[in-house]
């Protein structure tokens, strides 16, 4: 039996700090995945990462934010912070949107239903790579059921990157990998194509021509490119990702605008991560 399509798709902070552009995407996230669409068209599920109203909301409480590699050292006063802020406004903001569009959408954090459970990473993981993050989590378990239940009835899901250890714990978790990670566990029900919207057109050639796409990158092209180093150093890990989403189920990765997203979804825009 054929499976029912899905699409995860990850929205990042150009798209999350800028309010026209948030409202265009979502918009047009409507249109596709809205509940008033076809009841055998394709599900969406959307993931959101955080922007920087947590680091600008830190500033004011003077509460002094620490980076390492782009990572955010997450202590005891910012997971507050990022909880309230990723959980809260941006997730809540983003529903709301969506139910003025005409799309009848669920905010989750990884703590309500059970959505997403992680464990706090260990500066000794190969992860923390000696490096303390604080309560950083790392995911263990996506509630697949739960996200089916809701899917099934036209919900567009929203997932925010606060995820919970079970024990009463909250954990600040990567919106990349909340994406990759359920766009895994949710391929053993539906055909999941994941799509990372960014600011760049795709993978590009040269980082300074937008028209440089990589229309498709398989296994073998993604090694020559890295191995003439005409892959931007900042996209490896991106990629890397996205490959080992594909190595798990996930039937392609997509990545492009998010101003694009009907073409990302067709096919005519970005560049597509394919296994063969």
């Amino acid at each position: 039996m054929e499976k029912e399509k899905l699409y995860v798709i990850k929205i990042g902070g150009n798209i999350i700090d800028d309010e026209q552009k948030l409202s265009s995407f979502l918009k047009d996230f409507a249109q596709i995945f809205g509940a008033s669409s076809h009841p055998f068209r394709s599900r969406g599920l959307l993931v959101h990462g955080g922007g920087k109203l947590a680091t600008k909301m830190a500033a004011q409480l003077g509460i002094e934010q620490q980076m390492v590699d782009g990572r955010r050292i997450t202590d005891a006063e910012t997971l507050k912070i990022v909880t309230m802020v990723y959980a809260g406004l941006i997730n809540k903001n983003i529903v709301a949107q969506l139910q003025s569009n005409g799309c009848n959408a669920l905010g989750l954090s990884g703590a309500d239903g059970n959505t997403i459970k992680s464990h706090k990473r260990g500066s000794n993981s190969a992860l923390g790579g000696g490096i303390d993050y604080g309560f950083v989590g790392d995911v263990d378990a996506v509630n697949t059921g739960l996200l089916q239940s809701l899917l099934a009835q036209q919900i567009a899901v929203v997932l925010a990157p606060i995820t919970h250890d079970g024990n009463g714990l909250l954990l600040n978790t990567n919106a990349d990998t909340i994406a990759q990670e359920t766009a895994k566990a949710l391929s053993n029900v539906y055909d999941v194509e994941l799509i990372y919207s960014f600011e760049k057109s795709g993978v590009l050639l040269d980082v300074n021509d937008e028209a440089s796409v990589v229309a498709t990158l398989t296994p073998t092209y993604y090694q020559e490119l890295k191995e003439k180093q005409l892959i931007f150093a900042g996209m490896i890990p991106k990629l890397d990702n996205a490959f080992a989403a594909i190595n798990s189920g996930v039937s392609k990765v997509i990545i492009g605008k998010a101003e694009e997203l009907q073409q990302l979804i067709n096919g005519n825009s970005g560049t597509a991560i394919v296994n063969a």
